[in-house]
């Protein structure tokens, strides 16, 4: 029969004491389950050479993440001890921290901590080793999410701790914060009907997991289980089914988790008899999982309601907004609804209000193409327009100078298809084309509404540019958006739009052109060694080999290589003989050339630049840049 552990009892001075002469590994029967041998799968024991003292973890049968200990049962010393022996911290530290632990009332690695001598996932690992458990980094350990849903959410927030694995049919893996805490285990092991072996990970890893629970699988598996007829169902009865619990369930846990992944966009997408549902993360679609075919017009119904769509319209296109709250984190939701072949699609775009104050440093640009763009958009009048595809970040960077001018003294209006964020002290007006308010209407009565700066969310017609040049032009700062493919070529787009290049040339100070790149996961990206023949195959320009690094993957990255997104630009500055180029009518090319001469770096530079930086890869570069030309 499996050896049992009894914690220890949650007292800092017993946690840090064990009883003299008592012998942790014999303690009596309990819902902790310690295996004499380590368990398939999970952990060699201490003579094992998958012990990270022989060869690290990972190895000989245990899986990524878990890291078992040297020896199994409780060690009689203190964790400050294996924080020394592990190499985390030196005597001299923890010696220090005992002193200002008494001090201040606080535990020794307590101290550690705040003063950055470790890192919770180094105090975890500690702590598993001081009671002779195995420790998971869940940054990188595969969560079975079938176990991690045996436990309800509050439960597993009230304790900190949170099923990972199946052991076998009668035990479960559980990561814990505090593994002292017996009530965690024996109301964890009541409430599943299974015994518990604790783990040791970090309370920011146990948090992520916790995050997860609202899983939508679970949701999915109660739509098949319902009693819903697979025959076409009309209107009044989709509003009916849209009330049910297991539809608002799938729907909010999907919102949920998507919220969770940073998702800009889901899409609802039916497919034949099914719904798929996809995700957009860092710019890139995923599948996230598949909706049942009984359950595909109560979802689409639920998510029309919620968007204040008509749901007996089926024909036409539809818009509307859903303001949530997702784990105290505001959000807005834009629907869009499209009638398809198999049915209607409905898409939505997150907005998460707390990205609209972004810091202008945090937007990723580098000194000198910041400083083009504070020198813009600070003046007193003129226009800066930032131009770059559809979800390249335009709006974000024009929110994020707003903010950085947003004072009582000035009035700030803008008008926007939609409002996408709201911020205090800001006049936002959004378009109704229905009622007639387009940019140019909008536009002709904001120049009657005494403002000082003037935000139009995208010139996309010769009225609405003439406007906006005209306003640059007497005095009001104007700052809009355009679709071209770089920054010189916004010259030229005016141009085309109808507006006389003198008036052009008077009034652009400014064109900042970007994209968003992915960046690199932090946890797995590789170094390599890039040949210039390469990066010439890539249509970026380099003489010689650059040292950067390259995507792997991992559990924390979702095996994409890549978390998060990080700008590329490019910043031209309108001077006089770029001025005397547009008023002769010279080709994007022969602008950019002369812009390049003045200071101006390309997309494609400042990519390769953030390669150099290790932030993201070759590949992201040519991939979000396209052919982009490269200075002779």
């Amino acid at each position: 029969m499996a050896r049992t552990l009894r914690p220890v009892p949650n007292d800092v001075d017993d946690y840090e004491r064990p009883v003299e002469g008592e012998d942790l590994s014999e303690a009596k029967e309990t819902h902790v389950v310690r295996a004499e041998e380590p368990f398939d799968g999970y952990g060699p024991d201490e003579n094992d050479a998958g012990h990270p003292e022989h060869g690290g973890p990972g190895q000989n049968g245990a899986p990524t993440g878990l890291t078992p200990p040297t020896r199994r049962g409780g060690s009689g010393r203190f964790i400050t001890d294996h924080i020394v022996e592990l190499g985390y911290a030196t005597r001299e530290q923890v010696e220090s921290a005992i002193e200002k632990g008494r001090e201040t009332g606080t535990t020794p690695e307590e101290m550690l901590l705040q003063e950055g001598a470790i890192d919770s996932q180094e105090l975890a690992r500690a702590t598993a080793e001081r009671f002779g458990l195995d420790h998971l980094d869940l940054g990188v350990f595969d969560v079975d999410l079938g176990a991690v849903n045996l436990v309800p959410l509050q439960t597993a927030k009230r304790f900190e701790a949170v099923p990972v694995a199946f052991i076998d049919q009668e035990t479960l893996l559980v990561a814990m914060t505090d593994p002292t805490n017996v009530r965690a285990v024996d109301d964890i092991s009541i409430m599943t009907g299974r015994d518990v072996r604790p783990a040791v990970a970090s309370p920011d890893d146990v948090a992520a997991v916790i995050a997860r629970l609202s899983k939508f699988d679970s949701a999915v598996a109660d739509a098949i289980a319902e009693e819903v007829e697979d025959e076409a169902i009309e209107a009044p009865d989709i509003r009916e089914s849209a009330q049910n619990a297991p539809v608002i369930k799938l729907v909010n846990s999907v919102i949920a988790h998507a919220v969770e992944e940073q998702a800009s966009d889901v899409h609802f997408e039916p497919q034949g008899r099914e719904m798929r549902v996809r995700f957009r993360v860092d710019g890139m679609l995923h599948d996230a999982t598949t909706i049942p075919r009984r359950m595909v017009p109560g979802v689409t119904s639920r998510l029309k309601i919620m968007g204040t769509l008509d749901i007996a319209e089926r024909r036409l296109p539809q818009d509307g907004r859903i303001s949530l709250v997702v784990e105290g984190t505001p959000i807005d939701v834009r629907v869009a609804s499209l009638p398809t072949a198999y049915g209607e699609k409905v898409v939505l775009r997150l907005l998460d209000k707390d990205k609209a104050l972004i810091n202008l440093e945090k937007l990723g640009m580098q000194e000198e193409t910041l400083r083009r763009f504070k020198s813009s958009f600070t003046r007193a009048y003129g226009a800066t327009f930032v131009t770059g595809p559809t979800g390249s970040g335009k709006t974000t960077s024009l929110y994020a100078a707003l903010n950085q001018i947003n004072t009582p003294e000035k009035n700030i209006i803008t008008i926007e298809d939609p409002v996408e964020y709201q911020i205090a002290g800001l006049t936002q007006i959004p378009v109704n084309i229905k009622a007639g308010l387009t940019f140019a209407a909008g536009l002709r009565s904001i120049v009657r509404a005494d403002p000082d700066v003037i935000m139009v969310g995208e010139i996309r017609d010769t009225e609405t540019a003439q406007i906006a040049i005209e306003s640059a032009l007497t005095g009001h700062l104007v700052l809009s958006t355009m679709h071209t493919n770089d920054a010189p070529g916004a010259i030229a787009r005016l141009t085309e739009m109808g507006i006389e290049p003198f008036l052009t040339s008077s009034a652009v100070d400014c064109v900042i052109s970007q994209r968003l790149g992915r960046v690199l996961c932090t946890s797995c990206k590789e170094p390599v060694v890039i040949p210039a023949e390469q990066l010439r195959r890539s249509s970026l320009n380099a003489d010689e080999d650059i040292t950067g690094f390259t995507a792997k993957g991992c559990a924390r990255c979702g095996h994409s290589g890549y978390k998060g997104r990080v700008g590329f630009y490019e910043a031209m500055l309108v001077s006089d003989e770029i001025r005397q180029l547009a008023i002769s009518r010279a080709s994007a090319d022969r602008i950019r050339a002369v812009a390049v001469e003045q200071g101006m770096r390309l997309l494609s530079e400042d990519g390769l630049d953030k390669v150099r930086m290790g932030i993201t890869t070759v590949e992201e570069v040519a991939r979000v840049t396209g052919s982009a030309i490269s200075a002779d």
